[in-house]
């Protein structure tokens, strides 16, 4: 296992420990953080810059989301990226919201020991229809 995919599983740990500092200590100041979800449909979707906007991203993430599955499978390594496949299900905080299942693709890139790019693709549609319920 590649260093950088070792790095990468520690931040999926954080992240399911709910610590987020340890996160954004690990993030470049300058880091492009990027959901392909709808910011106006998905509060956490569209692309943010730096350490505010990677924080704005999991506060969204977490005052919108109960997840019942959050599982990184696979990891990729790849030069200075790292490309994660995994799974998530999850329901809407708010209202009488459906069940949101996906599969995910992330793709971390690194420099410097920090992560100075994050990008997310996921199932925009199911997403959608669950807020709709």
């Amino acid at each position: 296992m590649s260093d950088n995919v070792a790095f990468i599983g520690t931040m999926y740990a954080a992240f399911g420990r709910g610590d987020l500092q340890t996160i954004l200590d690990n993030l470049d100041p300058a880091v492009s953080w990027e959901s392909n979800g709808d910011p106006d449909r998905m509060p956490w979707g569209g692309k943010r810059s730096g350490l505010a906007g990677a924080r704005s991203f999991f506060e969204a993430l977490g005052g919108n989301l109960d997840f019942e599955l959050f599982e990184p499978g696979t990891f990729y390594p790849s030069g200075d990226a790292v490309i994660v496949h995994g799974q998530t299900v999850a329901r809407h905080k708010t209202g009488a919201r459906g069940q949101w299942r996906s599969e995910w693709v992330h793709i971390f890139t690194l420099r410097g020991g920090k992560i100075v790019r994050f990008q997310e693709f996921y199932d925009t549609a199911a997403m959608e229809r669950a807020l709709a319920g």
